[in-house]
């Protein structure tokens, strides 16, 4: 654990924020918590109730550690006692720019106050931020954050190198998996990954290609198996070959191709259209209207960890 980070305030309390509280909790830190919505604080206790046995097999808590957070109503009062603060507010600029405000007004000097924000990079909301936006920067994790690694660091240009380097040993400290974006980008990295493949997989349904079903199987039991161990530049030189240069093989033998694809990709981009958006939800419903929600939430946390053991016991690429 990162020894100068004892107290976390998590500030809103979600799907996200909960899921970070609980691993910050598991991870033996002070969390205070911040949400005005009501039964914030209950909806809190039930989701920690349901992540707290993964946790406990992932990382063999204690128990104990799960009584250690507090709700808090008065933010002013709270904060100086933060060591890092999580937010996890609105994807909305303006709701931002007015907790950062308050934020980066109570906050001690120093402590760095990270976003969760899932593409608005911070730059967007530092405008009223008067005492040191240099310490604001996006923390964006993926859901959900106390099991899924990945955690994007994205600074805005006036971000010191300090609170960068703070951000990165700190979700180090919590065993995630940090990347760091040279520059700021709406949607960050891995989103605009998924909003790309989203946009053929809708494109693919709404033009009677596949089903939706058919659709997620060939994610699931094809690339998607190869993308949790190896990502799309190492898995395409191993598709090239391997080595250095498998790499490049792949594009000189494959490129033609892959060009003549995106080209009708491009043709066929999902235009987000009222009748579009028609077909791809008529062809939706009929898989996941027979989807078992809890069972699947269930199941996908298991294998999780599951997928997360096996990479650690062996020598994976990442």
């Amino acid at each position: 654990m990162s020894s100068d980070v004892r107290t976390v305030a998590v500030v809103g309390c979600g799907v996200i924020g909960a899921s970070w509280a609980s691993l910050l909790l598991s991870r033996g830190l002070k969390v205070i918590i911040s949400d005005p919505a009501p039964g914030a604080k209950e909806g809190f206790e039930r989701y920690l109730q349901d992540a707290w046995p993964a946790l406990e097999a992932n990382t063999a808590t204690e128990s104990t550690l799960a009584k250690n957070f507090e709700f808090i109503d008065d933010l002013a009062q709270a904060l100086p006692y933060a060591d890092f603060v999580q937010e996890n507010g609105p994807e909305n600029a303006d709701f931002k720019k007015q907790l950062m405000e308050t934020l980066d007004q109570y906050a001690r000097p120093g402590v760095v106050i990270a976003s969760s924000s899932s593409g608005l990079p911070s730059s967007g909301f530092i405008q009223q931020c008067r005492r040191d936006p240099g310490r604001i920067l996006v923390g964006h994790p993926f859901n959900p954050p106390h099991l899924v690694p990945l955690v994007e660091v994205v600074p805005h240009a006036g971000t010191s190198t300090t609170s960068v380097s703070t951000a990165l040993d700190f979700y180090k400290s919590l065993e995630k998996k940090p990347i760091l974006l040279r520059h700021e980008v709406p949607g960050f990295v891995a989103n605009r990954l998924q909003a790309a493949i989203n946009n053929e997989a809708y494109s693919l349904i709404s033009r009677g290609i596949v089903s939706a079903e058919d659709l997620d199987t060939a994610v699931t039991s094809g690339p998607g198996l190869r993308w949790a161990l190896a990502g799309p530049i190492v898995t395409n030189a191993l598709g090239g070959g391997g080595g250095p240069d498998g790499f490049m093989q792949r594009i000189e033998r494959l490129g033609p191709s892959i060009r003549s694809w995106e080209q009708d990709m491009m043709k066929h981009r999902f235009d987000w259209s009222d009748e579009s958006l028609a077909v791809l939800k008529k062809e939706s419903s009929k898989w996941l209207d027979a989807a078992d929600w809890v069972g699947l939430k269930e199941k996908r946390d298991q294998v999780l960890l599951q997928l997360l053991k096996a990479k650690a016991e062996t020598s994976s690429i990442r």
